[in-house]
């Protein structure tokens, strides 16, 4: 069997965020009002501070505005509460991300509570999962939204066949499930703890890696023509897939680093854009 062909999440998301900052200029334009990203950071974490300067640097590419907030590693749970309630209630702000984690002393639920439903741009809330659960209008995990972005633009189409996410965490795991039983996939949820992982992506027609575990999933358990999305990302840039062995035998697989990571941003960007059209009625 051939190579498998790589999803390209770099080109994709450069083509989303040039299609958001022509949305964006049309905005303003039509209302005055440049659309607002607020970024909330606890702690100097060094991945997340990078992460964080990426994203302000995409606001720019996208004609949004972005706004920084830093607060210190020692702040509490009310404090960082109280901090998203402000902006929450700011009319010129638009989007709320959270950068996580946010420290083990810090309730993360209730601050991401805290967000209002239609300033969560990054999907976080219960509100944000209740949507996607029930293929509500909304907005959607970042993660996995990228991941079905990808997914519709490699023709790639859920319905019937049989997916298996690995991993269950609330803004990645849960989430992509949800999106793609929404789309009349089959979903079977698995984790690190799971019996027998090998046999069940085995039969897997669809893949989405997301344990954070690297390489966990083997390149020899995908099935043949299997598309694979390795939402991983650990030391060394490694995913949770061994990448080597599996694109040997899947038809579809993203790369790691270029796969799902740009594809994140550019849904960040894309769902600001969309809860500023809301806010302001246009």
């Amino acid at each position: 069997m051939s190579q498998a062909r790589l999803m390209d999440g770099t080109a994709l998301a450069r083509r989303i965020v040039e299609r958001t900052a022509h949305r964006a200029a049309d905005l303003i334009s039509r209302t005055g009002v440049r659309p607002c990203l607020a970024t909330v950071l606890v702690g100097e974490d060094p991945a997340s501070v990078t992460y964080v300067r990426m994203k302000q640097n995409r606001c720019r590419t996208a004609n949004i505005a972005s706004r920084h907030v830093e607060l210190p590693a020692a702040t509490t749970t009310a404090r960082l509460v109280q901090t998203l309630r402000d902006l929450s209630a700011d009319p010129s702000v638009h989007g709320i991300l959270l950068q996580h984690p946010v420290g083990d002393h810090i309730d993360e639920r209730a601050a991401f509570e805290a967000i209002a439903p239609e300033k969560d741009v990054d999907g976080v809330t219960f509100a944000s999962f209740a949507t996607m659960s029930f293929a509500l209008p909304g907005f959607v995990s970042c993660t996995p939204g990228g991941i079905m972005r990808l997914l519709n633009a490699y023709d790639v189409d859920p319905a019937g066949k049989r997916a298996v996410v690995v991993g269950r965490s609330a803004i990645l795991g849960k989430p992509v499930g949800m999106l793609l039983l929404a789309r009349d996939a089959t979903v079977t949820y698995c984790h690190s703890r799971t019996r027998e992982l090998s046999s069940v992506v085995r039969e897997a027609d669809i893949v989405v890696a997301a344990a954070g575990r690297p390489r966990l999933v083997r390149g020899e358990d995908v099935k043949p023509g299997a598309v694979v999305i390795d939402a991983g990302y650990n030391a060394g840039n490694v995913g949770d897939v061994d990448f080597a062995t599996a694109v040997e035998r899947a038809s579809l697989i993203t790369p790691v680093p270029g796969g799902v990571g740009p594809m994140t941003i550019a849904t960040l960007l894309e769902q600001t854009v969309d809860a500023a059209t809301r806010q302001l009625g246009v």
